[in-house]
């Protein structure tokens, strides 16, 4: 049976020291494969201090501030070597990193994305919260049939190399949305985003159940039988 290895909580992180320590776990994780050796599948939860990062191939258009704004809002920004345009980070947004070798999941960059929307879409279904997936657009998603009503609820980018990967996705849970103004997020200019707290209607959402229960799904999704 080939299940996660390892839990890892890193609490509120900036996002340089995140990718860096992600970036020695991913190297580590190649060096594996490249030895043969079995792998180490780790699952990393975190919140990072305001952050806005930009995809390998993402359009810088599409962030809508001065570099000299963020400043004084204290906004971090990052161009990075994952898939996807542009998204923000910050507090009360769970940030997940798996560190996978997909050959032992016996699954591909595709359905490794497609698995990833599925933890998330049962997630909220857990909480009332029907959410989908949108044709061309990578993530999770509400209300998807009419562009004026449709919006984000999870970004997703990775980065695979020999099928090990690194980055994940980004689920707004208590997320201030007012930062994603900023941007245009994802590179979608038609569309807004949500979170689970906008959604509930509450003031807070408990961060440790989601946490508790995003994990067990994980485990229920990435959990391969042999």
């Amino acid at each position: 049976m080939q299940t996660i290895d390892e839990i890892i909580d890193w609490g509120l992180i900036p996002y340089a020291d995140a990718w860096d320590r992600q970036t020695k776990l991913f190297n580590e994780a190649l060096e594996r494969k490249q030895k043969k050796e079995k792998p180490i599948q780790k699952l990393i939860l975190c919140e990072h201090p305001h952050v806005i990062t930009l995809g390998k191939r993402g359009d810088e258009h599409n962030l809508l501030s001065s570099r000299e704004f963020l400043q004084k809002k204290e906004v971090d920004f990052f161009h990075i070597d994952r898939g996807g345009d542009i998204t923000y980070h910050g507090p009360g947004q769970l940030v997940v990193y798996p560190i996978f070798d997909l050959d032992a999941f016996e699954m591909g960059l595709k359905s490794y994305i497609h698995s990833i929307e599925e933890v998330v879409i049962r997630l909220l279904s857990n909480h009332g919260i029907k959410s989908e997936r949108k044709d061309r657009a990578t993530g999770v998603w509400l209300d998807t049939a009419d562009m004026r009503m449709a919006r984000k609820m999870c970004a997703i980018g990775v980065r695979s190399s020999r099928f090990v990967t690194m980055h994940g996705l980004a689920l707004n849970v208590n997320t201030d949305l007012n930062y994603f103004s900023l941007i245009n997020p994802c590179g979608f200019t038609e569309s807004g985003v949500t979170s689970i707290r906008k959604e509930l209607n509450v003031e807070h959402v408990d961060m440790g159940l989601i946490k508790k229960e995003l994990i067990d799904l994980f485990n229920d999704v990435f959990t391969l039988e042999k």
